[in-house]
């Protein structure tokens, strides 16, 4: 059976992530993504009113012009989890295939909302919720099973395309956490099953492979904020939150920790109601009953209104802003435009750290500025990664002992510490260690 793999984002940058193999007729996708900073950087896009063409020219969304000269029709789209990065450009591509999505309920319920705010295309495809540990039939021949990883989201898998010449495992985004906030530990125990049965090839995101030792398990960075909230207990002053909203186990921790310190916890942004909304509705987690969620804009300042009148030393505002984003909650916080007013002395968490990319970098470092000239205290880096390091880098090769290996999710110079260690693990650049870029074709089996 021919076996080939196309690159189709990612392999360039961190975003707009998208690959698809073909195993003899049929065609899996793993991903369709956004590259948000790419957005970022024009005022006042809209993406849902855009057409794909546009936004493929501006570097938002994968190339996909690569798929014509797969031979073979596609079977299934398949997101590993609910991050713009890889869910972002569904309802711009998805529409072009004549295939169902297939998704952890947490996703698919994610995949849903971002069609339903689709403006410019309609998206007919069929949406298939699959549990990690689920299988389906993929043709005749093959066969698609989720491994459930840990990640900075809830209900993250890694897919496995089983075929005769061997699995090829998607292995984008994932920590190996063995003590999770939320969720089930990374099932180590199955990818290891996987290697012993014969990996032709593993796709890997390489994000930290460049940092030594091994990823901490979120239970740290939820020790680390308990320590810095309680050290606030007794400031009667203003305190405000801020992280990934999709960190669905972080908003928890900080949700309880406000409630133990004697602050009512309020969600405040469009993303934080959207993501906490939906893992409370779908009972991936319990929220308590009177935790407000406000993102319409007018919600949101009427709330900030009622904390100013009944005293900020009684809340704890968890808003969206970790990146500087112009117009997330904390950077019109920093700039004067909401009715909440920072005074000298008060605290800003950032549970979060600074995605490495120019623009992120610059609207963070402005908006920690303007924080500070209102007088507030930051308090950063309150923050665990969702990506593996050097040592679970060498933990997964050694379970799954592919003959094969594709770096992905970084630029050339982001691909270097992982070619370093796949080499030192005996593999090669040039015959089984294939660096590559946005848009290539990779044949495995001929």
């Amino acid at each position: 059976m021919e076996i080939e793999i196309a690159t189709i984002g990612g392999y360039e940058e961190v975003g707009r992530q998208m690959t698809a193999v073909r195993a003899g007729d049929d065609v899996v996708v793993f991903d369709m993504g956004l590259n948000l900073s790419k957005v970022l950087i024009h005022d006042n896009v809209e993406t849902e009113r855009m057409h794909s063409l546009d936004l493929i020219d501006m570097g938002a969304i994968p190339d996909d012009r690569v798929m014509s000269e797969l031979e073979g029709d596609v079977k299934a789209i398949v997101p590993t989890h609910g991050h713009l990065d890889h869910i972002g450009a569904i309802s711009k591509l998805a529409h072009r295939y004549d295939a169902p999505i297939v998704a952890t309920p947490f996703t698919i319920e994610l995949v849903k909302q971002q069609i339903k705010s689709e403006e410019k295309f309609g998206v007919q495809n069929d949406l298939v919720k699959m549990e990690a540990g689920g299988r389906m039939a993929i043709g005749d021949e093959n066969e698609l099973e989720f491994v459930n990883v840990t990640h900075s989201i809830i209900d993250a898998i890694n897919p496995v395309l089983h075929t005769p010449e061997g699995a090829i495992v998607y292995g984008l985004d994932k920590r190996m956490d063995h003590d999770p906030v939320l969720g089930d530990p990374i099932d180590m125990e199955r990818f290891r099953e996987i290697g012993r049965e014969g990996v032709l090839c593993y796709i890997e995101d390489c994000t930290n492979a460049g940092k030594k030792g091994r990823t901490p398990s979120e239970s740290v960075a939820r020790r680390h904020l308990k320590d810095a909230m309680y050290s606030m207990e007794d400031y009667d002053g203003g305190i405000v939150a801020t992280t990934f909203s999709s960190h669905i186990a972080r908003v928890k921790s900080l949700v309880e920790f406000a409630d133990d310190i004697g602050r009512q916890p309020v969600l405040l942004g469009r993303s934080m109601e959207k993501y906490s909304g939906t893992a409370e509705r779908l009972d991936f987690v319990d929220f308590p009953d009177d935790l407000g969620m406000y993102g319409h804009r007018k919600s949101v300042d009427r709330t900030f209104k009622r904390i100013m009148n009944e005293g900020k030393e009684n809340f704890l505002p968890i808003v969206t802003g970790h990146q500087g984003e112009p117009r997330a909650m904390l950077t019109r916080m920093g700039r004067g435009e909401t009715p909440y007013e920072l005074d000298e002395g008060d605290k800003v968490i950032f549970s979060a750290r600074v995605i490495p990319e120019p623009t992120n970098e610059g609207q963070r470092y402005q908006s920690e500025k303007l924080l500070r000239m209102q007088g507030a205290r930051i308090y950063d880096e309150i923050h665990v990664s969702g990506h593996l390091r050097e040592e679970g880098h060498y933990e997964m090769l050694d379970a799954l002992q592919p003959e094969n290996v594709i770096p992905a999710h970084q630029d050339m110079q982001g691909f270097a510490p992982y070619v370093d260690l796949a080499e030192k693990f005996g593999l090669s650049v040039g015959e089984n260690l294939h660096v590559t870029r946005n848009g290539k074709l990779i044949q495995l089996v001929e």
